[in-house]
């Protein structure tokens, strides 16, 4: 049987890097997303707007089926309420700024993006291990 390819971080950080892109891409605080892109056209659609959410959309159908193959949905709900309640919990003890919309946005796109990333590297990590078992 031929040895699966070694998931390196490397690996691991351009997955991030793709599942950054696609999730800042969608939405961020700042003005230079496709939501914010859209909301100053008036929500009107045009050729660019349209080929940019297709685009978009493309990208998070690839992250998404991945990760989904991987860890499945069980997996991707538990890894989205374990950040649930680490924030709740974190936050409970002061050391989240609770007024900005900002800082809560970037916290919520890089925990969408590192989800997203793990999902991805989910089947190199599972099958290394497996392999190192057998």
């Amino acid at each position: 049987m031929a040895e699966s390819p070694r998931l390196t971080i490397g690996g691991f950080l351009a997955r991030f890097a793709l599942a950054v892109l696609v999730v800042g891409a969608t939405y961020n605080p700042t003005p230079y997303s496709y939501y914010a892109w859209v909301k100053s056209t008036g929500y009107e659609w045009s050729p660019p707007v349209a080929f940019g959410g297709v685009v978009l959309f493309a990208g998070w159908f690839i992250c998404v089926r991945l990760a989904l193959r991987s860890m499945g949905g069980m997996g991707l709900l538990l890894a989205n309420a374990f950040l649930a309640a680490l924030y709740w919990l974190i936050g409970s003890w002061g050391w989240l700024p609770l007024h900005s919309v900002a800082a809560f946005s970037w916290l919520g796109l890089f925990s969408v993006a590192a989800i997203l990333a793990i999902g991805m590297s989910w089947t190199h990590w599972r099958r290394r291990v497996i392999v190192a078992q057998g």
